[in-house]
């Protein structure tokens, strides 16, 4: 009895042992990512003629990396907002000008990385060029950096103006030397926009749109863009001249995290 008794603990020993290393060598199961609802849409399926400089893909930008989430330089909205778009570009080609989108829909995992370096007082790399006169222990109390964002219910975006025919725009080189955002056109980062006054996501007063110390041309341009969106349902915010919502909004209360990629939207274009 004590015999089968000690064959069969080493039987179960065994067995245990042999489990035990099947699961630490089985390769965990990923998570799937989430999906759009079938109502988002890339905007190149909806008007491809609008140009896109997707900044959150590239290392141009107030953080100075790529952005969690963004996998692909893919504008992606809601239909209604990238029809109301289209609308839109059709006005302003008769005029000479293209639309620009810098950034669509921002999944929230962009949005907690926004958050994560904000809260990083070491890491000033790209203060030069975007917030030189910002503090940035600032940032969240004067409105710059929040928790979420409306371009996480995907149907806000970043947007500007181009004057037809429009120029290459050049790549930015990391490590260049930074020119702050409100510095005069031809000193700052060359950009093939209108002048607006200010660069994308300056963090300053200067962006807000109707500023009084932005005059002549640059007040038309930006008075241009303003008129155009919101005749067609686009609602400005007033702190930043290329920040446009559609109204009403499909997804009002939402704030979605699937990647700005292809694969996202199901196979769609």
């Amino acid at each position: 009895m004590t015999r089968l008794t000690t064959v069969a603990r080493a039987l179960i020993t065994a067995v245990a042992a042999l489990l035990t290393a099947t699961t630490a060598t089985t390769p965990a199961q990923a998570r799937p990512e989430p999906r759009a609802p079938k109502d988002f849409v890339a905007l190149r399926s909806v008007d491809p003629t609008i140009l896109q400089e997707m900044r959150y893909v590239t290392a141009h930008n107030f953080v100075g990396e790529r952005i969690d989430g963004y996998r692909q330089p893919l504008c992606i909205l809601t239909r209604p907002a990238a029809e109301a778009l289209h609308q839109a570009q059709r006005k302003l080609l008769r005029q000479g000008y293209t639309l620009k989108v810098y950034d669509c829909y921002r999944p929230q995992r962009a949005v907690d990385h926004f958050v994560r370096w904000a809260e990083d007082l070491d890491d000033e790399a790209m203060k030069g060029e975007f917030y030189p006169n910002v503090d940035k222990t600032r940032l969240f109390a004067d409105g710059y950096i929040a928790q979420k964002s409306g371009h996480s219910r995907g149907s806000t975006l970043d947007v500007t103006l181009v004057r037809l025919p429009a120029k290459p725009a050049r790549p930015y080189r990391p490590g260049e030397p930074l020119v702050p955002c409100f510095a005069p056109q031809g000193e700052r980062f060359p950009d093939n926009s209108v002048d607006m006054g200010t660069g994308f996501d300056c963090f300053d007063t200067l962006s807000h749109t109707l500023d009084p110390r932005i005059q002549g041309p640059q007040r038309a341009n930006r008075l241009l863009l303003k008129s155009t969106l919101e005749g067609l349902g686009f609602v400005n915010l007033a702190e930043e001249w290329w920040h446009y919502t559609f109204k009403p909004e499909p997804y009002p209360d939402t704030y979605f995290d699937f990647p700005v990629s292809r694969k996202s939207l199901s196979g769609r274009r």
